[in-house]
């Protein structure tokens, strides 16, 4: 009898494809409305769109290094196998570890706002009352089904998921702009001015545009599947870094001119206090663009937030699948079925998103303020650790061989993207309980996990080493 196939689908996605998975990882209304009125609110203010323009520039300055390095590995497993490379098998063990704990959190964190976006859609549309869990883990079946099926499928699904949210977002804006904002003015000086960034908690407004950002590195997980990939995984992370800042600027900040620089503030806070912190954008759209806007915005949000799920659901198999090639986790997760996709790995990321969500909905918890925000925050944490180990791979890499490669890609970009992001995490650490809304001890608790999970996975690279020598003292 055969063995079960490990190969992915090659040459099956172009620049365009692997952008619209980026874009709907980043699931622009869920960050437009989920998390911009808590970066107002809590973070500096009408700054808040700014701070996501100075996070697109550290992103791209990080790309141009990691981009670089993709020209030359197109392996599979995108920042574990840089930081491997770099430096050293264990560590590139130990940071996937953490990558699938990113991911996974993320993933998680959106099943809970996704559920009760959904539930309350149920209760307003159909008259019915839904748990938010019951929406959760419906969905998580449908979206192993999806993936399963062929992730061309599920490119032109988000395609047509992205463009529609984008699309409003973008008519609303455009609108704003040409009517010159509100009654205050478009407020270009309180919004890009260097005094109103800094002002307020600058960490807190950071910390959602890096989740807004989250995902646009995940191009290089294609690479196995992309067409020419030492081309099109460069044009699309880019691409995906340009259009995701430009995008969340410009529209977060014609919402901050729709309320006014100086009463956007007050707008945000009671919003956010009030539990429905995607009322603040909702009500801007709706004002602006008519009534049945109202309903479309939360009917999108609940698209965008599906988008994003599949998104990462597709980014965690082909982790799975490519840790489980290099036999670091067991090798039925590589196997994939006659349409290309790596089934196992998509019913093992199945589980542990419901093995994430079901304590929650046991214990009875906000889904919002407890496993959207408390893994939101891990899971921005994860990957700025990521974002710093793979610079430093970059710099140790080319360091031995740059490869005909510019000095800025192999040495200044990389080494300035390493200061800017630990200058970030130390920001974000610092206002991290502020972020979860919990205690003390929940937020350390929730740090923790992070360095017990990089901890683990050099642990498990330590077993694998000593398995992989012993075989090989036996073939001998």
């Amino acid at each position: 009898m055969s063995l079960p196939s490990t190969a992915l689908r090659r040459g099956s996605l172009g620049v365009a494809a692997i952008v619209f998975f980026v874009l709907s990882a980043q699931s622009p209304l869920t960050g437009i409305a989920g998390a911009l009125p808590i970066a107002i609110a809590l973070g500096n203010g009408p700054a808040a769109p700014a701070t996501f323009l100075l996070v697109g520039i550290v992103m791209a300055v990080f790309a141009a290094g990691y981009i670089t390095m993709s020209r030359h590995v197109t392996d599979g497993g995108a920042f574990y196998t840089y930081i491997g490379r770099g430096l050293g098998a264990a560590t590139g063990t130990a940071s996937a570890f953490v990558a699938l704990l990113a991911y996974c959190t993320v993933q998680a964190a959106m099943y809970g706002l996704y559920g009760a976006t959904v539930s309350g859609l149920l209760a307003a549309y159909a008259g019915i009352s839904v748990p938010w869990w019951a929406c959760a883990l419906v969905t998580m079946v449908l979206v192993m089904a999806w993936a399963w099926l062929n992730i061309e499928i599920g490119a032109r699904a988000l395609a047509c998921l992205v463009a529609l949210e984008m699309g409003i977002l973008l008519v609303f804006a455009v609108i704003t702009l040409v009517r010159g904002g509100g009654p205050q003015g478009l407020g270009f000086s309180a919004t890009f001015g260097p005094s109103a960034i800094a002002s307020g908690a600058p960490g807190v407004a950071f910390t959602f545009a890096v989740a807004s950002m989250f995902g646009f590195e995940s191009t290089a997980l294609y690479a196995p599947e992309a067409r020419d990939p030492r081309r099109t995984i460069p044009r699309a992370t880019y691409l995906a870094v340009a259009v995701v800042a430009g995008f969340f600027a410009f529209v977060s900040w014609m919402v901050v001119s729709f309320y006014g620089a100086g009463s956007v503030v007050d707008a945000a806070g009671q919003a956010v206090g009030a539990g429905e912190a995607s009322t603040l954008v909702a009500g801007a759209i709706q004002a602006t663009l008519g009534g049945w806007a109202a309903h479309a915005v939360g009917i999108i949000l609940a698209t965008s937030l599906l988008a994003g799920i599949l998104a990462f659901h597709n980014a965690i198999n082909r982790y799975l699948h490519s840790l489980a090639e290099n036999a670091i986790l067991p090798r039925r997760l590589a196997w994939t079925n006659r349409h290309g996709s790596p089934y196992v790995a998509g019913l093992a990321s199945t589980g542990i998103a419901a093995a994430l969500v079901v304590p929650f909905a046991v214990g009875g918890l906000d889904p919002v303020l407890t496993l959207f925000s408390w893994f939101g925050g891990v899971s921005v944490v994860g990957l700025l650790v990521l974002y710093v180990l793979t610079s430093v791979s970059v710099l140790v890499w080319f360091r031995r061989d740059r490869r005909g490669e510019p000095v800025w890609h192999t040495t200044v970009s990389p080494a300035l993207a390493a200061i800017l992001i630990l200058a970030g995490i130390v920001l974000l650490v610092d206002n991290f309980r502020t972020l979860t809304g919990g205690s003390a001890a929940t937020a350390a608790g929730l740090l923790a996990s992070v360095v017990a999970v990089f901890v683990l996975g050099l642990a498990v690279a330590v077993v694998h080493r000593r398995r992989s020598g012993a075989a090989v003292a036996l073939a001998s």
